[in-house]
């Protein structure tokens, strides 16, 4: 039996605690003469920014621009970009038939939509069951977590277990934490557009009523411009030059 690629994660809804009382130091106030501390160093996630390619992703709702996590997740970032430049057969989930030279995410839907949580797509199928034909193994940087909104990172059914389907995330989310592969890191505007694909109506499997259909994925790669937004208005027109 064929499993679902969900988000194996418990109740987002967690109670916060009662704030603790402040509590006075007994640490001597310092004298003229003691040594300074330390100042403080950054941590090794702090260091990790996004590097390598762009992807800008089209959807029907707006523009989702991501960077990647090339040096932490190669295999996905390479499997990511040769599947949405079509540069890596995949079996059609539906026909099983090897697809040449298709860029495979274009025209696909968000399956999955749920609000201060995630958006998930990258099945063809748009059932949550569909994938590329084969798999991959998780690579879980442990400096690197769901600690920010915008996280890209691919969907699984289980550890190692990787194929096309992924979601982008709308808040922090801790329980996430060394349990998917975490690619790419999507900018403000784009987690608007998220947070408003997350809130279309949607039945009781959390996929939309109305298809929201993830219509380009374009791959920008360092120093070329990102495309055109779909919705610019074109120049207008010049007069002709008289004679």
């Amino acid at each position: 039996m064929k499993l679902t690629y969900a988000l194996l994660v418990p109740a987002l809804a967690v109670a916060l605690a009662a704030s603790a009382p402040a509590q006075q130091s007994t640490k001597p106030a310092a004298q003229p003469g003691d040594e300074l501390p330390d100042a403080p160093t950054a941590t090794a996630a702090a260091m990790i920014h996004p590097n390598g390619p762009t992807v800008v992703m089209d959807t029907s709702m707006g523009r989702i621009t991501c960077q990647f996590y090339q040096a932490q997740a190669p295999k996905a970032v390479a499997n990511f970009i040769a599947l949405a430049e079509g540069t890596k057969d995949w079996t059609d989930p539906e026909t099983k038939k090897v697809q040449h030279h298709k860029p495979f995410f274009n025209g696909t839907t968000f399956h999955r939509v749920i609000p201060e949580f995630m958006i998930q797509g990258g099945d063809p199928t748009g059932t949550g069951m569909g994938d590329p034909g084969y798999s991959f193994d998780d690579e879980l940087d442990p400096n690197l977590n769901f600690d920010t909104p915008g996280k890209l990172a691919m969907a699984n059914s289980g550890p190692n277990t990787n194929g096309s389907q992924f979601f982008v995330t709308e808040t922090a989310v801790d329980s996430l934490n060394q349990h998917y592969t975490l690619f790419g890191q999507c900018d403000d505007s784009s987690v608007l557009v998220v947070k408003t694909i997350a809130r279309v109506q949607r039945d009781g499997q959390d996929k939309p009523l109305n298809p929201v259909i993830l219509k380009k994925v374009t791959i920008v790669r360092e120093g070329q411009p990102l495309p055109p937004a779909p919705n610019a208005a074109a120049p207008a027109a010049q007069p002709a030059a008289k004679p």
